[in-house]
């Protein structure tokens, strides 16, 4: 499962260039958590970069430089690799890498090809047990080590002088000795160069190409692709090219010109300090009481991501954060269903609105290109597609905006065709009809997708066989398929859903596949082709053959593990081998109606026959040896659920406010891998469990829920003492603006 990481770089030096400060703001701009370390005060650090020590990594004392050039490279080099190993999810970059979007890895490892003789390590993330980080750090403290990668004849030229007493230093080595060369040499060496992205990741534009990055009228954005985190700029070449050929000033046609005008950075080094922008005028019904209103409509209780499509509903979103504590995305789709090339100032104009408002910027995504879209809780598409804009455009991204959950409020004119489009992809209700803009009647609707259709992907099944390798296997029905991945002996079944694997995580592996590969076991992962839940008779009569063949009895250990629908599944299948371990996070226990008529969630399955061996995981898992289950007691359809396991061989770790997509919650707290190993390995305790849970008390999602269930049950004193308590460790926004509104006593 990817995460989220910090990045941190280093500056060496006082002022920093137009180069530098383009790229750090870059990435404070697409919203990516970055900290810049320096050894002295730098004067025009963008705002919303951290700043650090860099005597806390490595100290002063320790500089190196590059003996013919004299540049700072060698103790960059090293600074970078004792950084990784003191921080966990932690990413570096040159203070000449432009941020495309988030850097997010499923391993720790995050580098790429530069070309095909190496990688660079310009931007670098290895986790803190990587093997080659190790080497590294072993190799760079020995400021006279041998590098053994140039060849023999240069070996035995440095073993001769080492031997004469008269040992070559590392800045009189090659450039690169211990940049991307040893970097590429240990990592080929301890085989995690398997990690390496393509070159179009980090380096798009290749370094012999870096001279069209000044020049104006270049296609440059050919190189950037859906594949692409970042651009590297080659900053002390490209600086100098800049000063020798365009005095000192980017081209505002080039790229780098283009870039700064995006960002508002000024060949000086300095931010354009932009007027308040015009605000954007609300739809009807969407703002102030109306807009509370309208989300309670909506029937979510939870919403983390919200998507407006153009960027028309400033005052709902404004709502909504506040409400619900929640990410922003700016679909920055313009009426024709063009993207554009950069953020256009419209959608520029909207989040400066939103962070005036008092929302903070790093939650705020500006979506430019459709690889960028991501599935939103709720979706506004308000006096935009539907209505003043035709609703055809939304077609590329019906399949990356939605999950099972989503719901998206949209404005519809007579006549405009949106009804008949949305028919094949989810339910229409009419909310009300608004007073008509110039021609024809609006209805403002609530859609709710219908769930994928169940069908196998080529691509997955040319994935799947490759992961299966010759000693595992892979079986599929075009509905759902099973792939096996023998490794040690214990064996981990999970259950993923395959449009998610496939169009939404970068990796394209089952769910928990490389943290499962981590520990070196095995793993059978169970995919169904959408909201199924499993109930294909094939799927179960696969169980049956394989417990019938004696393949669960091969392993000592078994593990079901998975979430929401994956934990239904988890939970029931584990009937195929008694006295395995399962670990489910938000499960059902059923979704037969007769059974638990008091759930509302996940018509698409109100239907399917729910009976029988693999029916009910309330029963089916009473054959298990331990079924722990995580879950929030306050969600009430969850808690529901968990009531009904009531077998001695459950174990309930409640996380309180946490919502039922706890492993997200869970993820970004950091804390989801330490507690899901320990409970794959069946050691998790209660105790261990909420020892790590403490850490939702710096969560700001978890500070919020808490704040308004005081005010809820009208303990405003308790309130104020718990608000005043948050905002002395972070800026809880939520909190901050809930406070100021309590009423005075």
């Amino acid at each position: 499962m990817s995460k989220d990481y910090q990045v941190a770089a280093l500056w060496i030096g006082g002022k920093m260039s137009f180069l530098e400060v383009l790229c750090l703001k870059s990435f404070v701009d697409a919203g990516q958590h970055i900290t810049l370390y320096s050894y002295e005060p730098i004067p025009n650090v963008p705002e919303g970069v951290a700043i650090a020590d860099a005597n806390e990594i490595l100290s002063a004392d320790q500089f190196l430089r590059h003996g013919r050039t004299n540049s700072p490279a060698l103790h960059s080099d090293r600074f970078r690799y004792h950084l990784l190993a003191k921080h966990d999810h932690m990413i570096w970059a040159d203070t000449d890498a432009y941020c495309v979007k988030p850097f997010t890895t499923p391993t720790g490892h995050f580098f790429a090809w530069e070309s095909k003789e190496g990688v660079n390590g310009g931007v670098l993330g290895l986790p803190q047990d990587s093997e080659a980080l190790g080497r590294l750090i072993e190799f760079t403290n020995d400021e006279y080590a041998i590098p053994t990668w140039y060849g023999d004849d240069y070996t035995r030229e440095l073993e001769a002088a080492r031997d004469r007493g008269e040992p070559v230093h590392a800045g009189d080595q090659p450039w690169g000795v211990w940049g991307p060369h040893g970097l590429t040499h240990f990592l080929k060496e301890t085989g995690e160069i398997k990690y390496a992205m393509p070159q179009e990741a980090l380096y798009p534009i290749d370094y012999k190409w870096r001279a069209k990055m000044t020049q104006p009228g270049y296609d440059w954005q050919k190189h950037i692709t859906e594949k692409t985190y970042s651009i590297h700029f080659y900053g002390r070449r490209l600086r100098a090219r800049i000063n020798d050929k365009h005095g000192g000033i980017p081209k505002p046609r080039s790229c780098v010109g283009m870039l700064m005008t995006k960002h508002g950075v000024l060949p000086d080094g300095s931010i354009l300090t932009a007027a308040a922008p015009a605000p954007v005028p609300a739809p009807e019904g969407a703002s102030g009481a109306a807009a509370e209103a309208l989300l309670a409509k909506t029937g979510l209780t939870r919403v983390e991501r919200i998507a407006d499509l153009g960027a028309t509903a400033p005052d709902l979103l404004q709502a909504a954060q506040s409400r619900f504590d929640c990410d922003i995305d700016l679909i920055d789709l313009a009426p024709d269903g063009s993207w554009p090339a950069l953020a256009t100032p419209h959608a520029q104009g909207v989040k400066a609105q939103l962070v005036a408002g008092g929302i903070d910027g790093a939650r705020i995504r500006i979506v430019t290109q459709a690889a960028e879209v991501k599935p939103a809780d709720l979706v506004l598409s308000l006096a935009s597609f539907g209505d003043v804009a035709k609703v055809k455009h939304l077609e590329p991204l019906m399949g990356r905006l939605f999950h099972a959950d989503s719901r998206m409020l949209m404005d519809i004119r007579a006549g405009s065709g949106a009804f008949p489009f949305l028919k094949p992809y989810g339910e229409n209700e009419v909310l009300e009809d608004l007073a008509g803009r110039g021609n024809g009647k609006i209805s403002r609707v609530l859609f709710s997708p219908f769930a994928p259709k169940a069908e196998s992907d080529p691509a997955w099944a040319k994935i799947a066989r490759e992961l299966a390798g010759p000693e595992g296997f892979y079986t599929d029905n075009g509905q759902h398929s099973f792939l096996y991945v023998p490794r040690g002996r214990t064996l981990v079944v999970t259950f993923d859903n395959l449009d998610i694997a496939m169009g939404k995580r970068e990796d394209r592996r089952p769910w928990g596949y490389s943290f499962i590969e981590k520990q070196g076991w095995s793993m059978l992962g169970a995919m169904a082709g959408g909201w199924t839940w499993y109930r294909d008779p094939w799927v179960m009569a696969e169980f049956d053959r394989l417990a019938a063949e004696g393949f669960f009895a091969q392993f000592d250990r078994v593990v079901f593990y998975g979430a929401s629908m994956g934990g239904y599944a988890a939970c029931v299948f584990s009937a195929a081998c008694p006295g395995a371990d399962v670990v489910a996070i938000s499960p059902q226990s059923t979704l037969d109606k007769t059974v638990v008529p008091w759930e509302t969630r996940y018509k698409t399955v109100w239907g399917q026959d729910f009976s029988g061996k693999y029916g009910d995981a309330a029963q089916a898992s009473l054959t298990a040896n331990r079924v722990s289950i995580l879950y929030d007691p306050y969600e009430p359809l969850d808690a529901g659920h968990v009531a009904r396991f009531t077998g001695e061989n459950v174990v309930k770790l409640r996380a309180p406010l946490m919502g039922h997509r706890l492993g997200s919650s869970l993820s970004q707290m950091g804390i989801l891998q330490p507690i899901i190993l320990k409970a794959l390995e069946g050691q998790l305790s209660p105790n261990d469990f909420h020892m790590a849970l403490r850490a939702r008390r710096n969560f700001p999602r978890y500070q919020k829920e808490l704040f308004n269930r005081c005010v809820a049950k009208g303990h405003l004193s308790l309130a104020r003492r718990l608000g005043a308590w948050v905002l002395k460790r972070n800026d809880n926004a939520a909190v901050r603006k809930a406070l100021r509104d309590l009423p005075k006593t």
